[in-house]
C-alpha cells in the first residue's frame, strides 16, 4: 500500500480512480490537496475495509464467531466491494473474500452438523430422563429416594439445550405428567399409611389399657400368660406414627414392669416363707423318723398325731422339695402304722386302749365339725372335715387289723 499509484490515480480535474482487472473505476473526487494526498486518503479507506475483512477472517478461523453470522458479513463485504470508494487491491481483496465465503460456508456446515449432533444427544438425554421419570412414577416405592431423583432430573433437564421447541414441549409434558403422577401416587400411599397408623394406634391403645388394668392383678399365672399374649399381639400389630408408637410403648412396658415387679416381690417373700416351712417340716420328719415305735407303739401313735397337726400348720414348701418330703412322710407313717398293727393284734378290740382313744378322737373331731358348721366358718369347716376323715381312716385301719 506504500505505492498508491499501483492501485489508483487522480486526474487533473481531481477525479479519483481505482485500478481493477476490468479497468479503472471512479471512486471519488479530490480537491483538497495534491494527488498523492488524495490517493492516500482513499487508500486509508481501503485499509479500514481490509481490517474489517481480516477481523471476520480471524474470528472465523479461531471458532469464536458464529459461522452463519460470518457468512452474512462476508456477503455484505463482497457485495459492497464493487462500489466501495477506496483505492487498493480490489481484485486481491475480492479473491480473499471469495475464499473467506467458502470457509464460512464450510464452517457453517460443520456448525450445523455439530448442532444436529448436539440436538440428537440432547434429545436422547431428555428422552432418557423422561423415560426414567415415567418409570419412577409407575413403579417406585422408595418415596424419598424417588422424589430426590425427580428433583435431580429437573435440575439436569434445565441444563440441556438444543432440542427444537416443539419436541422439547412434548417431552416436558411427559415429564410433568410423570412427576404429577408420582406425587399423586405418593400422596395416596401416605394417606393410606396414615389411616393404617391410626388404626394401629387405636389397636395398641386398647392393648395398653388392658395391660394397665392387669398391672394391679394378683392372679399371677393367668395374668402373666395374658401379658405375654398382649406382647405377641403388640409385635404382630402394624406400627403407629413414630411419636405415638414410642409413647404407647413406654406405657405398655411400664404396665408390664409394674406387674412383674410386684409378682417378683411376692414370689421372693413366698419363697422365703416356703423355705422356713421346709426347715420346720424337715425338723418334724427328723423327730418322727427317730421315734422307737417298737418300744412304745402307743407313744408313737400320739407323736404321729401331734406331728400331723404340726405338719399341717407348717404350710407349703418349695415345689421342688415337696415330693421328697411326701415320700419321707409316708414312709414314717407306714413304719408307725405297721408297729401299731403289730401291737393291736396282741389285744382284743374291747381292751385295746388305742382303739378307744381313736374312737374318742373321732367323736371329738365330729364335735369340732359341728361347731364349725354352726359358726359358718368355711375355713374351720374344711379343716375339721379333713381332720375327721383322717381320724376315721386310721380308726378303720385299726379295727380291721384287730
Amino acid at each position: 500500500m506504500n505505492d498508491w499509484t499501483a492501485f489508483g490515480r487522480v486526474d487533473a480535474d481531481g477525479t479519483v480512480y481505482v485500478k481493477t482487472a476490468e479497468g479503472d473505476r471512479v471512486v471519488g473526487s479530490w480537491q483538497a490537496g495534491t494527488p498523492e494526498e488524495g490517493l492516500a486518503h482513499f487508500a486509508r479507506r481501503f485499509e479500514d475495509l481490509l481490517t474489517e475483512v481480516e477481523l471476520v477472517e480471524a474470528r472465523l478461523k479461531s471458532g469464536a464467531a458464529d459461522a452463519t453470522h460470518s457468512q452474512t458479513s462476508v456477503k455484505r463485504l463482497r457485495a459492497t466491494l464493487d462500489e466501495a470508494h477506496v483505492v487498493g487491491d480490489i481484485d486481491g481483496l475480492s479473491t480473499r473474500l471469495d475464499k473467506l465465503a467458502a470457509l464460512a460456508e464450510e464452517k457453517a456446515g460443520e456448525a450445523k452438523a455439530a448442532r444436529e449432533v448436539a440436538r440428537t444427544e440432547a434429545l436422547a438425554r431428555k428422552t432418557a430422563l423422561v423415560e426414567e421419570a415415567e418409570k419412577l412414577a409407575a413403579d417406585a416405592t422408595g418415596w424419598k429416594t424417588a422424589g430426590d431423583r425427580l428433583k435431580e432430573i429437573l435440575d439436569e433437564w434445565k441444563t440441556i439445550r438444543g432440542v427444537d421447541k416443539k419436541t422439547d414441549g412434548e417431552l416436558w409434558k411427559r415429564f410433568a405428567a410423570a412427576r404429577d403422577g408420582f406425587t399423586r401416587r405418593r400422596g395416596a400411599h401416605f394417606a393410606t399409611l396414615d389411616g393404617q397408623r391410626k388404626q394401629a394406634q387405636t389397636a395398641k391403645e386398647d392393648l395398653v389399657k388392658e395391660a394397665e388394668t392387669l398391672s394391679g392383678s394378683d392372679e399371677w399365672s393367668s395374668t402373666a400368660n395374658r401379658l405375654k399374649d398382649l406382647m405377641t399381639e403388640w409385635k404382630a400389630a402394624p406400627r403407629a406414627a413414630k411419636e405415638a408408637e414410642q409413647r404407647l410403648w413406654e406405657r405398655f412396658r411400664a404396665a408390664q414392669d409394674a406387674f412383674f415387679t410386684r409378682r417378683s416381690e411376692v414370689f421372693s417373700a413366698r419363697d422365703a416363707e416356703f423355705q422356713g416351712n421346709l426347715d420346720r417340716k424337715q425338723a418334724i420328719l427328723t423327730d418322727l423318723e427317730a421315734i422307737d415305735v417298737d418300744a412304745d407303739p402307743r407313744g408313737a401313735q400320739n407323736k404321729l398325731r401331734d406331728a400331723q397337726a404340726a405338719w399341717h400348720d407348717a404350710g407349703r414348701v418349695p415345689r421342688e422339695a415337696a415330693a421328697g418330703l411326701d415320700r419321707r412322710w409316708r414312709a414314717a407313717e407306714e413304719r408307725i402304722r405297721v408297729a401299731m398293727d403289730s401291737a393291736w393284734r396282741k389285744t382284743s378290740p374291747q381292751d385295746n386302749p388305742l382303739l378307744r382313744q381313736m374312737r374318742d378322737q373321732v367323736a371329738e373331731a365330729e364335735q369340732r365339725l359341728e361347731r364349725a358348721k354352726a359358726a359358718g366358718d368355711n375355713r374351720r369347716i374344711k379343716e375339721a372335715e379333713q381332720a375327721l376323715a383322717s381320724k376315721k381312716q386310721f380308726l378303720a385301719l385299726a379295727e380291721q387289723a384287730n
